[in-house]
């Protein structure tokens, strides 16, 4: 008996693992900069090392919990409306065969606790897994797909992510621009 649904803890898990690994690292740089600025000591009078640093590690997991899940459900989005432009697919069988790249994340996410202490290379990891994760999911689908309908489905997906990125960072520039435009020493 195979059960379809045995892979259906493994997105919880894997955004779980990396909201973890992304929020030490960034709790770490966190302290670091409150030091310098002269807020910890001031924090410490109220809370202790660990009780701060647990407080600041609940805050970021669940801040990256939210970003990581915003992502996977904005990537299922994008995808499945790919699907319904280049699939020929009509009872959704193909989707259920690219449920095992699940496993793919989750060992990305466990590698992540390898860079703890590097933006860089968690970025990395994060990036490499998203990548291998495409790749798999285009081979399990392209079985049941057209060379043009795969194509299509690879050239729509880079666009909308290529066109997301973008509003993202215009976004940020913009903001950016704006609040140091509106800096009385400028």
């Amino acid at each position: 008996m195979k059960n379809p649904y045995v892979f259906g803890f493994l997105p919880l898990i894997t955004i779980l693992l990396f909201s973890l690994t992304f929020s030490v690292f960034t709790m770490n740089k966190a302290i670091e900069l409150f030091k310098v600025i002269g807020v910890y000591s001031g924090m410490r009078e109220f809370l202790s090392d660990l009780e701060l640093k647990i407080f600041l590690l609940i805050i970021l997991v669940l801040v990256y919990f939210m970003l990581f899940s915003a992502l996977k459900l904005i990537a299922e989005t994008i995808h499945e409306i790919g699907m319904l432009f280049f699939s020929k697919d009509l009872e959704g069988k193909t989707i259920s065969q690219a449920r095992g790249g699940y496993v793919i994340f989750f060992v990305g996410a466990v590698i992540s606790a390898v860079g703890l202490q590097s933006i860089q290379l968690l970025l990395l990891i994060f990036l490499a897994t998203a990548f291998i994760y495409f790749i798999y999911v285009v081979f399990k689908l392209s079985h049941s797909m057209s060379l043009l309908g795969t194509v299509g489905l690879i050239m729509f997906e880079i666009i909308i992510w290529s066109l997301f990125l973008a509003l993202i960072i215009y976004a940020i520039v913009k903001l950016y621009n704006g609040v140091i435009a509106s800096l009385p020493f400028l």
